[in-house]
């Protein structure tokens, strides 16, 4: 009976060791050991080299991203960013056709409406109150929708129209010389006025990330008025004018016959931002998703009733998707100590600061174990020798305050293969959800903000995979790391630098591309304090 009693406590105590060891997420590698060996736990190791520099991405390919900032962001850690957008518009699945028996169609209202990311909260008196989401500043902004003069293509024409044509940050200039508006009786022009042409200047001039609840009334032909409640967005009333002549009168020439056709004919809107007058020095940005907007257009047209000479007429709708090709325009004017720091990065010694920042930004490069330019290293020789069972192995940024200041930080880094650009295998074999907040999925692999005083501390990455592939597998790459911000942990697509010269870095995580936020980390040298030092830090077993 005592006997029993003994082989029931360790079997209890045994299930809580494995129960805590589960709810600390560890990560135990190899813990079927081959052979009857004797194994002792050793302390953590943090003597393997880590060379770790900033790398410049500069210019980067932005067309047809998921989301897409929009706005004027000023970072006092690295400059002010201006955020255009241009898009294509499509026509819905049947293609219109107006009916004119004694006089043609009429425009008579044009609503531009993109919806932001919001939260809904309660109602009282029959309001519904919004928090919005991923809006960076408050500042009024001076916005102009344009037509975009500027041929989106969807193949590349240096390829033979193989491959799909890329359209990159820095291409503002081609789209702002061929920028097209509204002569005064519509007719589109190139540098015409701009189609939000409003007297509510709040919704040009005095544009501003509104979180009230949209409220539309609109009547129909016999005169009954209804309320429409939309959530919070970007809503403009566009020039009614431009519209009559570039649809009602496009459609009697042709131009609406399919979608190709009309989106050579109407080459999309181009969002242009300026700082408001009243703001000269503001901030206001948002992450949006256009492809959830749409134009809706509001005209009149004949009753056709057969052997009607003089029929009635009807209110109707036409509304024209945000679909098609899309892209990024990103203005950069970069801080002085950031731009030197970008210039002065060094892939031999490494730097004691890391500049992580999305969009035409900057990112930084890892390696470890002193690899040569061919991934070959005596010191990661040396490791394997030493035969370890790897428990866990992690690397920890520590973010410097200082630096950074109280700007936004990135609530997420994505650390990466970056001699093949692909996840690491313990992004792969992370298979941890968040359905209510997918950004935070991928728990156990990382990269998640750890704050304190609701300020950021660390990013920390859990690597024992890769790692403990590196030991046991000689025939394993010891590959340069890439670390990058990230709009969306489950993307691991890439896109193309413009210019990557004789870099070895030609693709960027689009996930990277779509975020406007950065952090400084604290680099590898040993000029860095040892507790704020970039560190691989190694949990092993060793053989006796």
């Amino acid at each position: 009976m005592i006997l029993h009693k003994r082989i029931h406590l360790v079997l209890v105590a045994l299930g809580l060791t494995l129960f805590m060891a589960c709810d600390k997420d560890f990560n135990s590698i190899g813990a079927n050991i081959i052979g009857d060996g004797h194994y002792t736990f050793g302390t953590p190791d943090h003597e393997a080299t880590v060379l770790a520099y900033n790398h410049d991405i500069s210019s980067v390919q932005s067309n047809n991203l998921p989301v897409n900032p929009l706005g004027i962001y000023h970072n006092t850690t690295f400059g002010k960013s201006t955020a255009h957008f241009v898009t294509q518009l499509s026509l819905p699945t049947a293609i219109p056709t107006f009916t004119t028996i004694t006089q043609p169609p009429l425009v008579e209202d044009v609503v531009l409406y993109i919806p932001y990311f919001s939260v809904k909260g309660t109602t009282t008196n029959e309001v519904t109150s919004y928090t919005l989401d991923s809006i960076y500043g408050n500042s009024k902004l001076k916005l102009s929708v344009y037509e975009n003069g500027f041929l989106l293509r969807d193949f590349d024409p240096e390829t033979g129209s193989v491959n799909a044509q890329k359209y990159y940050t820095d291409q503002v200039l081609d789209f702002e010389n061929n920028k097209r508006g509204a002569a005064a009786d519509g007719t589109s022009v190139a540098n015409g006025e701009r189609l939000n042409n409003s007297t509510n200047t709040a919704q040009n001039d005095e544009f501003f990330f509104d979180a009230t609840e949209i409220s539309v009334v609109s009547t129909n032909d016999a005169g009954d008025e209804t309320t429409t409640k939309l959530a919070p967005g970007i809503y403009l009333k566009l020039n009614s004018s431009f519209f009559q002549k570039k649809i009602i009168e496009g459609s009697a020439q042709g131009q609406l016959a399919n979608n190709n056709v009309f989106k050579n004919y109407f080459r999309g809107l181009y969002f242009k931002v300026e700082q408001a007058a009243s703001a000269p020095n503001g901030s206001s940005l948002a992450m949006l998703n256009f492809a959830n907007g749409k134009v809706t257009i509001k005209y009149k047209e004949d009753k056709a009733v057969e052997n009607q000479t003089n029929p009635d007429r009807v209110t109707k709708t036409l509304e024209l998707n945000l679909s098609g090709n899309t892209v990024s325009l990103v203005d950069q004017n970069r801080n002085m100590d950031y731009a030197n720091a970008l210039a002065g990065a060094s892939e031999t010694t490494g730097d004691d600061r890391l500049y992580v920042n999305g969009g035409p930004g900057s990112m930084a490069v890892i390696e470890l174990f002193g690899r040569d330019a061919n991934g070959l290293s005596a010191e990661l020789e040396a490791y394997r020798a030493k035969g370890w069972l790897i428990n866990e192995a992690n690397l920890t940024f520590t973010i410097d305050r200082d630096a950074l200041g109280t700007n936004p930080e990135p609530n997420r880094l994505y650390l990466y293969d970056l001699n093949n650009n692909r996840p690491l295998i313990d992004y792969t074999a992370d298979q941890t959800t968040n359905t209510a907040k997918p950004k935070l999925g991928k728990r156990v692999y990382g990269g998640i903000i750890v704050k304190q005083n609701n300020r950021g501390v660390t990013y920390k990455f859990k690597i024992t995979n890769h790692i403990s592939n590196l030991l046991r597998n000689p025939d394993s790459t010891n590959v340069r790391l890439g670390l990058v911000t990230t709009e969306a942990i489950g993307t691991v697509a890439n896109y193309s630098k413009k210019n990557p010269g004789s870099s070895f870095i030609k693709r960027v995580p689009t996930a990277s591309v779509m975020n406007p936020l950065g952090t400084v980390l604290f680099g590898s040298k040993s000029s860095i304090p040892l507790d704020k030092r970039l560190r691989l830090e190694i949990y092993y077993t060793k053989p006796d």
